[in-house]
């Protein structure tokens, strides 16, 4: 079992288990973070824009183009910014420090 380390949009720190496989949109979701995912992962919005921390993001592969066509969309975009639905936890991410940006944008595709 690896961890996820949310820094929530107060601030404080989540630190939860993450089962390999889920992504972080579900690891989330299973443990109350408030991170959103108006389309429940289907790369349609960009409601679970998160930020990964520069030590972590080379951890990732790069993103897709559909994911950066989507983070286009996504309210206080970064250079580490990711969506949530698409970063699968795997054992090499075990520790991963993931903040919440303060706000989201609900602009559906579809």
């Amino acid at each position: 079992m690896a961890r996820v380390n949310f820094i929530n949009k107060d601030g404080s720190i989540s630190t939860v288990e993450a089962p390999v496989g889920l992504s972080v949109l579900e690891i989330a979701h299973k443990h109350k973070v408030d991170l959103e995912g108006a389309c429940e992962g289907s790369l349609a919005c960009s409601t679970c824009h998160v930020i990964i921390d520069e030590k972590d993001i080379k951890k990732l592969d790069p993103a897709k183009e559909e994911e950066e066509d989507m983070l286009d969309f996504a309210f206080g975009l970064t250079k580490t910014s990711r969506l949530g639905c698409q970063i699968i936890m795997t054992e090499k991410l075990d520790g991963i420090t993931v903040r919440l940006p303060a706000a989201t944008k609900n602009i559906m595709l579809g």
